[in-house]
């Protein structure tokens, strides 16, 4: 595919040298194999580049495990100064941050500069402030004889892959946990969407982090990914990506024993009582099923809402639906822009297609004129809680809303899928949302909201959703190694204990 003469965000002329950044600076990959970039809004390619081979990954790996000793030998002060440094550049580069995403992503111009962009910006900042507190536990004598004390330790380089829904804020998710508690990092972006990794690549070279901290290898899967996964000096990997997939990489990391880190698919419940601010709910639903194109794995997907409220919610749902604006990504006026692809345009549109035959197209259900991967917001009602609609992961702008009389069913139906990454309960009554936050199986419950995010806070999921955490002071769980140090105060060469292996007391 060609490429545009989009001068949007000029990626071509910009990543020149290659969409590989090894050791501090682009270089172009070695599989022989070409990849076109392409605007999702018009289906006209934006780059070309030649995707990363297994050498590739190897020089990014050998970058990260020579610059692993200095850093993690750095000071937390340092890092922190290096990662308030790397936070102001960013935001110095906002704009054309905001510009690249929308460009390879499709998402609106206004999502990218109001949430993306200053999302990345503020978490980089928070881990800024978190390396300095990586503190163990503190000094005692818990046996009498003996002191101990914990060291949180770096656990070496890591092997990262981001998704191509949020490239860079997933991107920010992988690296800067792992960057801050002192470890050095190869990430492997979506191969469909380079272009924001390397520029935060780049960003932090001109931040002042050494070379080989963090390095980019923008190659496939079953390439790049799987080599890069099973590499024997990557300790530890971190993948976000759909439950299938990652059930591939916690296959291969196996065979090395690697810590793994998995955010996978959600099917998000959003369960409205009978007693909720009905306005409220439907501007949330209506809000929360179409962040992003509906292209979230956080994005509220099943809506069960009670008896007394449902067709209220139905209606306004619809008719708010109707209003949000579907084009242009770098209109500042579109709502909604296009999905990744044409590819997963017609996979969502199938999903829709198959439910006219047990439930209710409410709106949408159809892709408007165009060249563009575009999707109508679609509202399905009465779909049965076991079809496909309902259970699936379908990853685009539709929401299925279902009915329920008590609060219990409520919450089992809230339950009854293998997913658990995130939910929300809308009521005035206080017990009711503490029941439901208490019994709802998700990592996340928001009340009366729906999607908003804080660094502070940790992301991820239970059940086929995951395990482990991104964002807050918890994701240094998955990044750190404890050890345990044990002195002994007593001097006395023949100890007590060693009377169990000779000699007698």
């Amino acid at each position: 595919m060609g490429n545009s003469n989009s001068s949007r965000f000029p990626a071509q002329d910009r990543f020149e040298g290659g969409a590989q950044y090894i050791g501090g600076r682009l270089a172009p990959g070695t599989s022989g194999r070409k990849q076109d970039v392409v605007d999702p809004a018009t289906g006209q390619g934006v780059y070309t580049y030649e995707l990363a081979g297994a050498g590739d990954v190897d020089a990014a790996v050998a970058a990260a495990k020579d610059a692993f000793p200095g850093w993690s030998g750095a000071t937390p002060a340092e890092r922190s100064d290096a990662l308030h440094r790397f936070a102001a550049v960013l935001a110095d580069r906002a704009e054309e941050f905001a510009q690249a995403e929308s460009l390879q992503c499709g998402k609106p111009i206004k999502l990218s500069r109001e949430f993306d962009v200053p999302g990345t910006v503020d978490n980089t900042a928070f881990f800024a402030g978190a390396a300095r507190h990586l503190q163990g536990q503190s000094a005692g004598e818990y046996s009498g004889d003996h002191t101990s004390y914990v060291r949180r330790e770096a656990i070496g380089v890591v092997g990262s892959i981001a998704p191509w829904n949020y490239p860079l804020q997933m991107a920010a998710w992988k690296v800067l946990p792992a960057i801050a508690a002192g470890n050095t990092i190869v990430l492997k972006p979506a191969e469909i969407t380079p272009l924001t990794s390397l520029l935060f690549a780049e960003a932090a070279t001109a931040a002042g982090i050494p070379d080989g901290v963090l390095n980019i290898v923008s190659g496939a899967g079953r390439d790049a990914g799987e080599h890069l996964v099973g590499h024997p000096d990557v300790v530890m990997t971190s993948f976000t990506g759909s439950t299938a997939v990652g059930k591939r990489v916690a296959e291969i990391a196996t065979a090395t024993v690697k810590r793994t880190h998995l955010e996978l698919g959600g099917k998000a419940p959003f369960v409205v009582f009978d007693d909720a601010d009905l306005e409220a709910a439907v501007h949330g639903a209506v809000a929360a099923s179409l962040i992003n194109s509906g292209q979230d794995c956080t994005a509220a997907t099943r809506a069960y809402v009670q008896r007394p409220l449902y067709d209220a919610f139905v209606a306004g749902v619809a008719d708010l639906m109707a209003t949000v604006r579907v084009g242009d990504p770098f209109d500042p006026a579109t709502d909604l822009g296009p999905l990744i692809s044409h590819v997963h345009r017609d996979r969502v549109a199938g999903f829709v297609e198959r439910a006219r035959s047990y439930a209710r197209i409410v709106t949408g259900g159809a892709a408007p004129k165009g060249e563009g991967a575009f999707y109508l917001p679609t509202l399905v009602a009465d779909a049965p809680q076991g079809s496909e609609v309902v259970q699936s992961e379908i990853f685009g702008p539709v929401l299925a809303v279902l009915p329920f009389d008590s609060d219990e069913e409520g919450i089992r139906l809230a339950n009854d899928t293998p997913y658990g990454l995130a939910a929300s309960a809308w009521s005035r009554d206080v017990y009711r949302t503490g029941r439901a936050t208490r019994e709802i199986k998700a990592g996340c419950v928001w009340v009366n909201d729906h999607i908003p995010i804080i660094s502070e806070m940790p992301h991820g999921g239970y059940k086929a959703s995951g395990y482990g955490k991104d964002m807050s002071a918890y994701s240094f769980e998955e990044y750190t190694q404890v050890k345990h140090v044990m002195y002994d105060n007593t001097a006395v060469a023949a100890k007590d204990w060693h009377r169990t292996i000779f000699g007698d007391r």
